[in-house]
């Protein structure tokens, strides 16, 4: 038990240590010799654990639409209002800017908005998690609380849109959070400004 704790950790300070080095050098800059370095441990302990750049880069994928995806498959069947589950969306990306900006980190600069990393397996990930996102902007427009003037999937593009906009900003001035109040101000802020140009009248009185 012990040994597998002490592997894991091994594993998640290699992994960390890659998305530090990643976000300073890009990923096809990186090395795997770098990550050994900034990891503190051997060139070849890190071909155990990944064995390619490749690999790890897919490692690090993983992890945000892993958990981006959970939390999708949450709200598909949750009976949250429609306001609150695209307040959780905007809150993952928000909230894993604050809490692990590494990682958003590259999944803005080396993913979203890089053609050149773009498999047709990754191009997948972003169209199930715009078609999951629909799905949420559908229910709203089914219950009169989103307008149903415009197709779903503008509204869609319109939100994440933002969304991402608003994080790359971030990102490409290395602009931090201040503090978690500040992060769910600005958080409550985009889901207010969306919601004002999106919602019917019904929805403006309740």
């Amino acid at each position: 038990m012990e040994q597998g704790e002490a592997k894991k950790k091994k594993e998640e300070a290699i992994f960390q240590a890659a998305l530090r080095v990643i976000k300073r050098k890009g990923f096809h800059r990186a090395r795997m010799a770098d990550i050994a370095a900034e990891a503190g441990t051997s060139y070849g302990l890190v071909y155990h654990y990944f064995g390619s750049k490749e690999e790890l880069f897919d490692a690090i994928q993983r992890r945000w639409w892993g958990g981006l995806f959970e939390l999708m498959e949450e709200l598909s069947s949750s009976p949250l209002s429609v306001t609150q589950k695209l307040a959780k969306i905007i809150d993952y990306f928000l909230g894993t800017y604050y809490e692990n900006p590494e990682l958003a980190n590259i999944f803005i600069t080396e993913i979203s908005r890089s053609t050149t990393n773009l498999t047709p397996d990754r191009l997948s990930h972003f169209k199930n998690f715009m078609k999951m996102t629909q799905d949420v902007i559908k229910e709203g427009q089914a219950q009169g609380l989103l307008r149903d003037d415009f197709p779903s999937r503008y509204l869609t593009y319109i939100f994440l849109g933002a969304l991402e906009t608003f994080v790359s900003a971030m990102v490409l001035v290395d602009q931090k959070f201040k503090d978690l109040e500040q992060k769910n101000k600005v958080a409550q802020a985009i889901l207010e400004v969306f919601m004002n140009g999106a919602c019917t009248q019904r929805c403006k009185q309740n």
